[in-house]
């Protein structure tokens, strides 16, 4: 078994891809109009609109409500990350900070609330960064 997909409700399908686009630099495959795919050699985010819901039962899903998971995309570089995202993205949680086990993250949300992690190993990010926090 593997995972296959990892799929968002939303009300607006052409907002959220065109944020995955942008801060990913992955193109979408668009299945239907309803349904829209970014494929990654580690995964697929799939983003597909509130109107399917009731397809798979009603109150199966419901867009903007999640605060449990978060999406992670590992980059090449968390601080060069930020820096192209500032002024594209309307939230940004956690601006670039050293995380205890290892890991350099870059937090934000999508426009339907959804927590973005872009993160990198320390060790892959190029530089021996103190772990006390954000560098501004």
């Amino acid at each position: 078994m593997h995972l296959a997909a990892t799929r968002i409700f939303t009300h607006d399908v052409d907002a959220l891809v065109a944020f995955y686009e942008k801060t990913t630099g992955v193109a979408a495959t668009r299945l239907h109009p309803l349904f829209a795919e970014l494929r990654t050699p580690g995964g697929t985010l799939a983003v597909a609109s509130t109107a399917t819901v009731p397809l798979l039962g009603d109150g199966a899903a419901e867009a903007r409500a999640n605060r449990s998971v978060a999406l992670d995309f590992r980059v090449d570089d968390v601080d060069a990350t930020y820096e192209a995202l500032r002024g594209e993205v309307d939230t940004i949680v956690q601006r670039p900070t050293d995380m205890p086990w290892g890991n350099r993250s870059l937090l934000v949300r999508d426009p339907d609330g959804n927590l973005v992690n872009f993160f990198a190993p320390v060790e892959a990010a190029g530089s021996a960064r103190p772990a006390d926090g954000p560098r501004a």
